[in-house]
């Protein structure tokens, strides 16, 4: 499937799917939470009403792909299903784990950057590509800590799973920054190890929030809950250059606001692209 490259979208949420069905907006993507819509009943029939009028990008969020045993075959017939009615232009997830045998975390934890993960993350994208008969996107995380003793940095691991899996990279430019204050590394050089061509396929802009530890540090945490700050402007605008106008989703997932506020940020990014 071509995917066109200009186009910039915002992340639909539950408060604005009636308006969204009512009034058609000017936007170029919309993108989903993909296990919000597994079930049936009315969420099911509404996303299926979009996915007929506006091009729609399906990200998953509770896959598991890091998962040290087996994926839930379930949660995938599920997904491959609500590929197969929908037609998304895109499907992604994360490079993260949150589940292991019956115990489900509820949150996206991070993987160490060994072989061993590599190797079990690349056969779980090579499963789940092959039930949906697509070529998946892998999302960068956001990082709070960092493992000790690791075989790769996350670009060289991220280029390794791209080449022995097939998939691409969505680059979460938010996820990038604040991990890079976190663990104090240089954003732009993680931008600078990864390939110009070939891998990054989409890009994600949010907001984060700064929090302040007892011994004053400062932490950034991945909220996606406020308008996208100035250094991620700053960083995309670099990774714009590098890696090209790529299609480009503004997410907003706590305190959502009006969908006027998200045209506003979207209108932000389309700026930028000219």
């Amino acid at each position: 499937m071509v995917v066109q490259n200009n186009l910039c979208g915002i992340g639909l949420r539950t408060p604005h799917v009636q308006e969204i069905l009512e009034n058609k907006i000017n936007v170029g993507l919309l993108e989903v939470h993909a296990e919000n819509y597994f079930g049936g009943g009315i969420a099911r029939k509404h996303i299926l009403q979009i996915a007929e009028e506006y091009p729609l990008s399906l990200h998953g969020v509770g896959l598991s792909l890091g998962r040290a045993d087996n994926l839930d075959k379930e949660h995938l017939a599920r997904f491959a299903k609500l590929v197969k009615q929908t037609q998304p232009i895109l499907v992604s997830e994360h490079l993260s784990w949150s589940a292991y045998q019956h115990i489900h975390a509820p949150d996206l934890l991070p993987l160490p950057f060994t072989n061993e993960a590599l190797n079990i993350f690349v056969s779980h994208v090579h499963q789940f590509q092959e039930v949906i008969n697509r070529t998946i996107l892998i999302e960068n995380p956001s990082n709070y800590l960092a493992f000790a003793d690791l075989d790769f940095t996350e670009p060289e691991f991220l280029i390794e799973l791209c080449r022995h899996s097939g998939c691409g990279l969505l680059l979460d430019i938010n996820n990038i920054a604040v991990s890079a204050h976190n663990l104090g590394y240089d954003a732009y050089a993680y931008l600078d190890a990864l390939p110009s061509s070939g891998l990054v396929k989409q890009f994600h802009l949010a907001g984060y929030q700064t929090n302040v530890l007892k011994n004053s540090q400062e932490i950034y945490i991945d909220t996606h809950g406020q308008s996208i700050k100035n250094d991620v402007w700053k960083l995309y605008d670099y990774a714009l250059q590098k890696f090209g106008d790529l299609p480009v989703l503004v997410e907003w997932d706590t305190n959502v606001p009006s969908l006027d506020t998200l045209m506003v940020e979207a209108d932000k990014v389309n700026a930028r692209r000219k």
